[in-house]
C-alpha cells in the first residue's frame, strides 16, 4: 500500500495542472442534426398509389414490354429485302408440311350416287387428285354439291390412306310436272329432281300439270292416294289458277275439287260412283267446287236422250239445233242453256 501512495504522488507532481473554471459555468451540449420524417414523401406516395392501380401495372408489365417488342420488330421488318426473305422462308415452311404424305388425298369414292350424279361430282372437285388435304374445303364443297337439284344430302371427309369419302343420298322421283317450260320431275316434297324430254320416260310415275303446282306436290300425292277405286282410270290433276285441283279421268271426264278440303270432296265423289255408279255413266264433269251442292254436267249423248224425253229438238257436239226433217244444224240460244242446265 505504501508502494502504491508513492506512485499516486509521482505521477500527480508530473501532470500539468487542470484549468481553472468559473463559478456557476456549464459546458454547452454540440449542436444535433435535424431529424428525418420516417414517412415517404408527397411525390413518392403518389407514384406507389399509382403503382398499385392494375392498369397501371399491366401497362408496366406487359404493355412497355410488347411495345419494345413491337417496335423492334417493326424497325427489323422496314427493310423490304427482309420482308421478303420471311414471307417466302413462311410460304415454303406451310408448303413443306401441306406436301407430307400424310396430309395427301389420291382417290375419291362415292357412295349412292347414280353415274350421272357421280361424274358430276367429280367434276365439282376445286383440285386435280392427288393433292393436299388443306387445299380441299370440306364444308364449301359440300354447300355447293347440294345445291344440285338431284342431290337431298351429301357427307364429306378425309379417311385414312389419303381416300376423299363421299356419302350421296339422292332425291327420289315421285310425281311428274308438266309446264309451260317442259316437264320435271319432283320429289315428295315438290323439290325438282331432273328434267325429262316426253312423258314416255317415266310412264310409271303420276302426272301433274299447271302452273304453281309444283308446291302442292304433297297434296296432288295425297289426292292420288285416296284415289284408289278410279286410279286406273285416272289420267293426271292439273292446278287450276294456282288454287284447286281438277283430277282428269280417261273418257274425258273430270273432278272439280274445291280449294279448300279437297280430299273430303273426292271422298264424298268416290262414295256417290260406289254407290250409284256416277262416273260409270254419261258424265263429263263432276263440280264439288261446293261439297254442300254437287253438280253434275251430262255428256252429249245423255242431253240428246233428255231432250228426245221432254219433246226437244237434239244438238251436235258444238250446241246447235239439230232439224229432224233437214238433217241439218242450226244454232240457237236454247242449246246453250240446255247445256248450262246440264
Amino acid at each position: 500500500m505504501s508502494g502504491l501512495k508513492h506512485l499516486t504522488a509521482a505521477f500527480s507532481a508530473s501532470a500539468p495542472p487542470a484549468p481553472a473554471r468559473r463559478v456557476g459555468a456549464r459546458p454547452q451540449p454540440a449542436a444535433r442534426a435535424a431529424r428525418r420524417e420516417p414517412g415517404p414523401s408527397r411525390l413518392a406516395y403518389r407514384l406507389n398509389r399509382l403503382w398499385l392501380t392494375p392498369l397501371y401495372r399491366r401497362l408496366g408489365g406487359v404493355g412497355l414490354p410488347l411495345l419494345l417488342v413491337a417496335a423492334i420488330a417493326g424497325l427489323w421488318l422496314s427493310d423490304e429485302t427482309r420482308r421478303a426473305n420471311l414471307t417466302g422462308g413462311v410460304a415454303a415452311l406451310v408448303d413443306n408440311i401441306q406436301s407430307r404424305e400424310a396430309f395427301m388425298v389420291r382417290t375419291m369414292e362415292i357412295e349412292g350416287a347414280s353415274p350421272a350424279v357421280d361424274k358430276a361430282l367429280r367434276a365439282m372437285l376445286p383440285v386435280t387428285l392427288p393433292a393436299s388435304s388443306f387445299d380441299i374445303e370440306l364444308r364449301d364443297l359440300r354447300e355447293a354439291v347440294e345445291r344440285l337439284d338431284a342431290i337431298e344430302k351429301v357427307e364429306f371427309r378425309i379417311r385414312p390412306g389419303g381416300i376423299l369419302s363421299a356419302v350421296v343420298v339422292e332425291r327420289k322421283p315421285a310425281i311428274l310436272w308438266r309446264h309451260a317450260r317442259g316437264l320435271d320431275l319432283l320429289d315428295a316434297q315438290g323439290h325438282r329432281v331432273a328434267s325429262v324430254t316426253s312423258r314416255d320416260v317415266r310412264r310409271d310415275l303420276p302426272l301433274i300439270a299447271g302452273e304453281g303446282a309444283a308446291p302442292h306436290t304433297a297434296e296432288a300425292l295425297a289426292l292420288i292416294d285416296a284415289a284408289g277405286p278410279i286410279l286406273p282410270r285416272l289420267r293426271g290433276l292439273v292446278r287450276v289458277g294456282e288454287r284447286r285441283w281438277d283430277l282428269v279421268l280417261d273418257r274425258g271426264q273430270r273432278i272439280m275439287l274445291p280449294t279448300e278440303r279437297p280430299l273430303p270432296a273426292l271422298r264424298q265423289a268416290l262414295a256417290m260412283d260406289a254407290r250409284d255408279g256416277l262416273l260409270a255413266r254419261d258424265v263429263t264433269v263432276v263440280d264439288l267446287r261446293d261439297p254442300s251442292r254437287p253438280v253434275l254436267r251430262m255428256g252429249l249423248t245423255a242431253q240428246n236422250t233428255l231432250r228426245r224425253a221432254a219433246g226437244l229438238p237434239e244438238i251436235d257436239a258444238e250446241g246447235n239445233l239439230i232439224d229432224p226433217e233437214e238433217g241439218g244444224a242450226k244454232p240457237a240460244v236454247t242449246a246453250s242453256a240446255g247445256r248450262r242446265d246440264g
